[in-house]
Order: C-alpha cells, then structure tokens, then sequence
C-alpha cells in the first residue's frame, strides 16, 4: 500500500522575531545616559551591562539558528553536508578555542603589530584578526558576524583599542556603514506596505513593553525601585544597529521571511526612535523624586 509522502518539515521563521528584538544598542543609550549626565550611576552602569550581556546572547542564538536552520547565509560550505552533533562539535571547540584567542593569542598579535615600521600597522592589524575570525566563524557554519564580533572584544580589552577607534571610525563611516544600509535599502518593499500596518504596531509595541516592563520588573526584583527600574527598561528599549544587524543575516539565512522583512525593519527604526524619548522622561522622573 503506497503512502503519501509528507511535507517536508519546515522551521517556523516568526520566532527569529525573537532573535532580532532582543538585542539593544548600546551607542545610543549610552549617548542618551551621557548627555543626560547619569551614566556613570546605578542605573545607567546597569543599562549598560545588561545591553552587552543582551547583544552577546543575541550573537550567539543567531548564530545557532543560522547554523541548524540558515546553512544558505554561509554561501553553502561543507558544514552542509556534516551530521547535525559533528557540526555542533566544531562549533563548540571553536568557541571554546575563541577563549584562548581573545585572552593570548590576540594580544601578542597586537604586540607585533606595534612593532612593524609600518604606519598604521596596530590598525591594520586588527582587521586581519577581525576578517580572519570572521571568515573562520564562516567556514564552520556560524554567523561571521560572531568572528568579528568576539574580534571587537578581544582588541578593545588591548592599550592599543584607542588608536584603533580613532583609526577605524573614519573607515566606518566612509565606506562599510555606508554599504550596510544600503544593503538594507535595497532589500525593502514598500509593496503591501500598508496591509502590514497593524503587524509593525503590534510588534513596535511588544517590542517596547518587552523591554520596558521586562528589564523593570528584573530590576526590582534585584532591588531597585519602581523609577529606577523604569529607567532601566528604558535604556533597553533601542535595538539600533544591533538589531539592523541580526535581521539583515537573517534575511539573507532565509530565518526572516521576505514579506516580513521591511515590517520588522521599520519596527526596530521606530524603537530607537522612541527609546530616547522614554529614557529622557524616566531620567526626568527620577532626578524630580530625587529633588523632592
């Protein structure tokens, strides 16, 4: 007796809108804090580390997801062909190796770079170790954006990071940030856009209330009060270019469906635009009921 053949099993994409709201940007909340003077506080070191902590579990969970469901954002290495507890393995020994990188290997590099009388050679040496951490993250299956995220932590904890930010931002904001949202651009549609007009709303709004009352409520519990906990949730709300980053991987992991992609980009630019106005609002609040 001859049986149909089911479908074939498909991962639902709408949780990678998880992923992506998750993450929070912590150049604009701490842009805010400090024009705002209250960054170097209670509340705003907290914001701070929490945002960290947040872009770093963000990173890893894409990654995860881009290496058991999005093999197509890696351009379809070999890691393709591997069993699912092989490619975890590696994935595993990578990160791992990635402990001694950051903490040894990384440094020493920095040192020889110093050392060559070459100009600018410490710079140009953090983009070798930022794309050869990148291109190895590739290689395995996960995100290259984890390679040159963890390359960022590993040079900023070295006395050269301040050259490196000075050289590095020009490079930034002459071509690379540029090229990024441009490529964004490119991918949007405004086809339809009205129909999904109650779908960015309604996750506009969870993704402010997520943050808002979630990291309120964490704060509390660890002893802040309701205003500082406030204060918090709001320096949370921003997901930024953090965000920008994680969806666009995604849409190229095909982990964000295409008619989702310009709702879930409009939503994160509506939630940096209104997390500035909320953390300008809870620092007022609270600096009244300090003075009070």
């Amino acid at each position: 007796m001859c049986r149909s053949k089911s479908p074939p099993i498909r991962f639902d994409r709408d949780p990678f809108l998880g992923v992506t709201f998750a993450a929070t940007s912590v150049s604009i909340s701490v842009a805010v804090l400090k024009e705002l003077g209250v960054l170097d506080g209670k509340e705003g070191t907290t914001i701070l580390g929490a945002a960290v902590v947040d872009d770093v579990l963000a990173v890893l969970i894409l990654s995860l997801m881009i290496s058991l469901f999005g093999n197509e954002v890696s351009g379809g290495g070999n890691h393709a062909s591997t069993s699912l507890a092989v490619s975890l393995t590696i994935q595993l020994a990578f990160f791992i190796a990635l402990y001694f990188v950051v903490k040894w290997l990384v440094p020493h590099l920095m040192s020889v770079g110093n050392a060559l009388l070459v100009p600018t050679s410490v710079t140009l040496m953090s983009l070798v170790i930022c794309f050869g951490l990148s291109y190895l993250a590739d290689m395995i299956g996960l995100s290259a954006v984890i390679g040159a995220f963890f390359a960022g932590i590993a040079v900023g904890q070295t006395d050269y990071h301040e050259i490196i930010d000075e050289h590095i931002q020009p490079i930034g904001n002459a071509v690379f940030i540029p090229v990024f949202f441009v490529s964004i651009g490119l991918n949007m549609s405004f086809k339809g856009f009205l129909s999904d007009f109650w779908f960015i709303v309604v996750i506009t709004i969870a993704a402010i209330l997520t943050k808002l009352i979630g990291a309120g409520i964490g704060a509390r519990m660890v002893g802040f009060s309701w205003l500082s906990g406030y204060e918090i949730g709001a320096g949370m709300v921003s997901r930024g270019e953090m965000a920008l980053i994680i969806a666009q991987i995604g849409y190229q992991g095909k982990l964000l469906s295409e008619n989702r992609y310009s709702a879930v980009i409009t939503a994160i630019i509506l939630t940096t635009l209104i997390a500035p106005i909320l953390l300008r609002h809870a620092v007022k609040r609270m600096k009244l009921s300090e003075a009070s």
